[in-house]
């Protein structure tokens, strides 16, 4: 966003009484103070950025403008006047829509029904939907927003992770909310799609919806936000014209220290290494075509693509979850072919699934059971769980990864983003594999968890560990791999050592716009 963009924003605010307000927002769940004393305000065709780690207070302050939860203390302001916001139903009276991070459609409903849910167009007096009418009106909701192209006759349940998103976002849209709070709306969308998503945010602002924008990509904050709020230990540290701060100085307000290069150093691999990882013209009907290439002992990969591109389709096979239609994978010069994760897993592969909540964790286990889950064979003996040697090895790997739980029988359901995926990942870590396939693994984190992700990677990488990279994110790629494999409807279109790695150059490859 230009400073001339920014400032106008900031005119318009300063002009406008907030259509919300807070002041003296507290809330404690037991012995945790999760908000103090917290102000905050939303304005009309303003985007406030809301940043601060994993367990800063932002979830709990979005539940209170939600109606979800009632905050302890504090009042707050609708359009100038006290309201108490005492249900999500509330709230939707009042105009406040949410775009969860972790998408809250209803799965074996359809891309129409999830749209226009509560709201199905009938015909006969009521008695019947109109399907033909609920389907056109749900691909005009989703044209309007810059997002066609999804079949809205499909279960949601058949969607990616960035399709599932774009359907939440219009979901919130279709009503033209006064406030959308977006929490991390640009997690699994595609280069292509976040520039759309940008685009309709700018709209919203031109029609007067007031937008708080949760994320925990510092760049795009600073590209969309007109000002920023910044969370720590449920206190408001400081808000600022997003025109007139940098990433440096948001990082050090949220982690409260100087904080230098996220990506750790590089330790020195030897020369040319064992291959332990080998696809062989690998297909999958139309997901992928004549896919090949390795990773050798402690190597880190990375693999690149816009979304649709089949990286997360070549991971799956290669993982069992999927079967391929031809060619062949190799683990140490030996084929396999896995049937199923299960099967994978016996021959040494694993593999951080890019949806930590639907596929990689059993939320309502504890963290114990789920660090485990993959490793019976290691835990047990004659069948039965052997809990103490479970639990000490559970400890063992908490405390390695440096995961936060307030013990090791809390359920993950109640951790923050950040240690339930570090949950994820010690439960392969623990399996003690031979390829470890990580897709998006710091999605949803914020930057110290990122860190302290960054630096197990590269450590398990050091001993030996074969890592294939999946990622959106560009720095992330070029920052954590060797090499750079770039993919592109269903095909393998480029590589680029690591020296040569621009994010121009990968997302022209991925676009198919070299040249």
């Amino acid at each position: 966003m230009s400073a001339a963009a920014s400032a106008t924003a900031a005119v318009r605010a300063e002009a406008n009484p907030p259509f919300l307000s807070m002041s003296g927002i507290s809330k404690r769940y037991d012995a945790t103070q999760a908000l103090r004393d917290v102000a905050f305000s939303a304005e009309s065709g303003v985007v406030h950025a809301l940043v601060g780690e994993n367990g800063a207070g932002k979830s709990t302050l979005v539940k209170i403008i939600t109606g979800a939860v009632q905050a302890d203390t504090g009042q707050i302001l609708v359009n100038g006047a006290p309201m108490g916001i005492e249900s999500p139903l509330a709230a939707q009276r009042l105009g406040i829509r949410v775009v969860h991070q972790h998408v809250s459609l209803v799965p074996h409903l359809s891309v129409s029904e999830n749209i226009h849910l509560g709201a199905m167009p009938t015909r006969i007096g009521g008695l019947w939907i109109d399907w033909r009418a609920a389907h056109e009106r749900a691909e005009r909701a989703l044209e309007a927003i810059g997002f066609s192209g999804i079949d809205v006759r499909l279960p949601v349940s058949s969607l990616s992770l960035g399709q599932r998103k774009i359907v939440e976002i219009t979901k919130a849209c279709v009503v033209r909310p006064r406030i959308l709070i977006m929490d991390e709306p640009s997690a699994a969308l595609s280069f292509d799609e976040r520039g759309r998503l940008f685009d309709l945010i700018r709209q919203l602002k031109s029609d007067a919806t007031s937008i708080i924008y949760i994320s925990h990509d510092l760049d795009e904050v600073l590209e969309i936000a007109d000002r920023v709020t910044v969370l720590r230990d449920g206190m408001i540290i400081g808000t600022m014209p997003a025109a007139t701060t940098d990433k440096r100085q948001i990082v050090e307000m949220m982690v409260g220290r100087v904080v230098n290069d996220i990506f750790p150093d590089r330790h020195a691999r030897p020369g040319r290494q064992e291959e332990v990882l080998s696809l062989k013209g690998l297909s999958c009907g139309a997901r992928f075509d004549d896919v090949s290439f390795t990773v050798a002992k402690g190597e880190i990969v990375g693999l690149y693509g816009l979304i649709g591109s089949g990286r997360t389709e070549v991971a799956r096979c290669i993982f069992g979850a999927d079967q391929p239609t031809s060619g062949e994978i190799q683990l140490k010069g030996r084929v396999v072919r896995p049937r199923s994760p299960r099967d994978a897993l016996r021959a040494g592969i694993a593999m951080l699934t890019e949806d930590r909540t639907r596929d990689g964790l059993v939320l309502f286990l504890s963290t114990c059971d789920n660090i485990s889950l993959a490793n019976f064979d290691r835990t047990s003996r004659y069948g039965l769980i052997q809990r103490r040697r479970q639990r000490a090895m559970v400890t063992e790997k908490v405390a390695e990864l440096g995961i936060r739980p307030k013990n090791i029988d809390q359920p993950v359901r109640s951790l923050s983003g950040g240690n339930q995926q570090k949950v994820a990942l010690a439960k392969w870590l623990l399996a003690r594999v031979d390829v470890l396939i990580l897709d998006e693994p710091t999605w949803g984190v914020d930057i110290a968890a990122k860190q302290d992700i960054y630096e197990v990677i590269r450590r398990v990488a050091a001993e030996g560990m074969a890592i294939l990279l999946i990622s959106s994110e560009l720095p992330e790629v070029i920052g954590m791999s060797d090499r750079i494999l770039v993919m592109r409807r269903g095909r393998l279109v480029g590589e680029v050592p690591r020296r040569d790695a621009t994010e121009r150059n990968l997302v022209a490859l991925a676009a198919g716009s070299m040249g």
